[in-house]
């Protein structure tokens, strides 16, 4: 591993060190110790969704027209050190909601920052990316086997005691030490008004004009529709584990990422194999059986059926979100592949997310007991809206052929 590649690799593992060390856990702190409601709850996961939708502004307009990457990054995750300190200290939801807002929104945008330092310096990215890429999955699944075994902040009696709350000093810490390596990182310029990263290709306008097509277009709903119960998880899956009487729940989490890089390996040859369509199916598929497996499982003997509900991210999150984003990209062609990338991602993790979360949080709400909630209850309504996409999907979606060189 060369100095540039070992930098960048460290780069990708703080950032995603910082997300899942966070927000995976956010759910359960804000139930647990700042006594939020379910809907309060889906406040705060959505703000996520509104930083998808800010983030191109501060990419496309700032990032790509006057200042490195490097740097934007550099002062972005400073600025989240100090609101993630913010979020640490406060003491209601009230007090909290504002610092997650406002670090959700210098968060998001540095998702594409890193992502443009590493291609600025690779030669052959299609190759080299995945490489580096990696070391971000391996940063979350160290911040989740942190929290759980060696600090143990997610134990019944470490979160009765506000024990969770370390974790925003944990990621402040990550988060100053990302911001001031970035100053560090090599030098990415920006491109300038008119190299094709700007605002137009960062929001998709110019990728409208794929919608024409109707296999496209249902593709495009479907993306939006199967991220109302993709919300769940995230807003849900560690309250209702820790809720349920699983032990080391975090860690256990962390399941799904190492399931995430292992489905990644076997993607191309699904693709190839079965083709576009069924490996779509297949990812909403997982997530309909997931949410069965939840709903069902328990802390006991159903154990085993929480754990395969988790090991199936690989597949809910690469067969169907990846493979569509290999297929928008052979879709959209040569002129406007960021457009359409840009689309997909404004309409999935900003509009359908935002919906996804807002309805989690009201359907949890409508599920809660003085004791706890009924999960059971929760975890059908995303099987049966996935399994309502899927069946939608595989009815009028035709099959087509996707490449998945280059």
């Amino acid at each position: 591993m060369n100095t540039i590649t070992l930098r960048l690799s460290v780069m990708m593992f703080l950032q995603f060190f910082i997300w899942g060390g966070w927000f995976v856990t956010l759910g359960t702190y804000l139930g647990s110790n700042l006594s939020a409601t379910g809907g309060q709850i889906g406040m705060a996961f959505s703000t996520q969704s509104w930083g998808a939708i800010i983030a191109p502004f501060i990419v496309g307009l700032i990032a790509d027209r006057f200042f490195n990457a490097e740097r934007i990054l550099g002062v972005l995750h400073l600025i989240g050190a100090v609101l993630m300190y913010c979020m640490y200290q406060a003491t209601d939801f009230d007090a909290f909601y504002p610092y997650v807002l406002g670090y959700m929104i210098v968060f998001m945008p540095t998702l594409a920052l890193v992502n443009s330092v590493s291609f600025e310096q690779l030669t052959n990215p299609s190759k080299q990316f995945g490489k580096i890429r990696v070391w971000g999955t391996i940063g979350w699944i160290v911040a989740g086997l942190m929290i759980s075994y060696v600090f143990s902040w997610d134990a019944q009696q470490a979160i009765q005691e506000g024990m969770l709350r370390n974790t925003f000093m944990l990621c402040a810490i990550a988060s100053l030490a990302l911001g001031i390596f970035s100053f560090t990182l090599p030098k990415t310029p920006p491109k300038g008004a008119g190299a094709g990263t700007g605002l137009r290709e960062v929001l998709g306008i110019d990728a409208l004009a794929l919608l024409k097509s109707r296999n496209f277009l249902i593709f495009f709903l479907s993306s939006v529709l199967i991220c109302i119960p993709l919300a769940f998880y995230y807003q849900n899956a560690n309250p209702f584990l820790t809720e349920i009487g699983v032990e080391n729940a975090t860690g256990k989490m962390t399941l799904g990422q190492v399931s995430e890089v292992l489905f990644m390996l076997a993607l191309p040859v699904f693709l190839n194999r079965f083709g576009i369509k069924k490996t779509l199916l297949l990812g909403m598929l997982a997530w309909v059986l997931r949410y069965v497996f939840f709903a069902y499982g328990n802390a006991d003997s159903g154990i085993v059926l929480l754990l395969i509900g988790i090991a199936l991210h690989g597949v809910c999150y690469d067969f169907f979100f990846v493979s569509g984003q290999i297929y928008t990209d052979a879709k959209a062609g040569a002129k406007i592949k960021s457009a359409a990338q840009g689309l997909i991602t404004l309409a999935t993790y900003g509009v359908g997310m935002l919906i996804g979360f807002w309805v989690a949080g009201q359907i949890t709400e409508a599920y809660s007991t003085e004791s706890g909630h009924i999960w059971t209850n929760v975890w059908l309504f995303p099987a049966a809206f996935a399994l309502v996409v899927l069946v939608i999907f595989a009815l009028l979606f035709k099959d087509e052929k996707v490449s998945t060189d280059g």
